[in-house]
């Protein structure tokens, strides 16, 4: 198993608002990206703060002989102690008032992947060459999507694209998605997990291409930023990146 990370602050903002770390328990990994939202340097600060949080939480709980029941456990409640805190932080101040970060973070293990996501940072599975998204957008477009109201053109121009309906920080408790992927040592398939400087820019078939192609984790998280820079750069470009080899 080898992994990548990196963070691009993108050409048109003044700070990089997004964190994203790769870390190794044993065999094992987790990935996370958090992309803040607040005014001035509240988003930095909160996704910063819940990162720490989150890891911290994490680490607290894990050890190696954790079944998956309790990864799933142990990874929803760390999002959610990073929720406390930067909820807790957003109230002490009225400077930090509004904000808060999406989250996704993944348990990479030998055979099975687990994933919770609160916001639109995703996570992409690489599998047999095809690429999935594997968590939902809570966005206004992405639920105006699945109700019917609009299409799936009108979703890149409609004017509340960015607007969140779940993040962490924002209410008092949250609810994160999960997802758990069955996995093949070996197999080559790849886990991405990027902040919307990417996905918003780049296709899915932008992203597949590049996943695709037999090189390694350094080089395709590169070449992942630099696409995304290509289109403009308009955003912080985060990028997490495991492949099972």
């Amino acid at each position: 198993m080898t992994s990548a990370s990196q963070t691009h602050i993108g050409y048109i903002r003044d700070e990089n608002q997004d964190r994203v770390d790769v870390r190794p328990y044993g065999e094992h990994l987790v990935l996370a990206v958090f992309d803040g939202m607040g005014g001035e340097r509240s988003g930095s600060k909160a996704s910063s703060m819940a990162l720490d949080v989150f890891f911290e939480h994490f680490e607290e709980g894990y050890t190696e002989d954790m079944d998956a029941y309790s990864i799933r456990s142990l990874l929803l409640s760390s999002v959610s102690a990073a929720n406390s805190v930067v909820y807790t932080t957003a109230r002490m101040d009225y400077q930090n008032f509004g904000m808060g970060t999406t989250c996704v973070a993944a348990f990479v293990a030998e055979n099975y992947i687990a994933i919770a996501n609160v916001g639109d940072s995703r996570a992409y599975w690489l599998h047999d060459g095809t690429l999935e998204q594997v968590t939902t957008d809570h966005t206004v477009v992405h639920m105006l999507l699945e109700t019917g109201q609009i299409t799936e053109a009108e979703t890149k121009t409609h004017p509340q694209r960015h607007m969140l309906m779940k993040a962490v920080g924002v209410e008092r408790t949250v609810y994160p998605d999960f997802f758990r992927l069955d996995v093949q040592p070996g197999s080559g398939d790849r886990l991405l997990l990027c902040s919307d400087g990417l996905s918003g820019f780049c296709s899915d078939e932008e992203i597949q291409a590049i996943l695709r192609e037999a090189i390694s984790d350094e080089e395709t998280v590169q070449k992942l930023i630099d696409a995304a820079l290509e289109k403009g750069g308009r955003d912080n470009i985060s990028v997490a990146l495991a492949t099972l080899s």
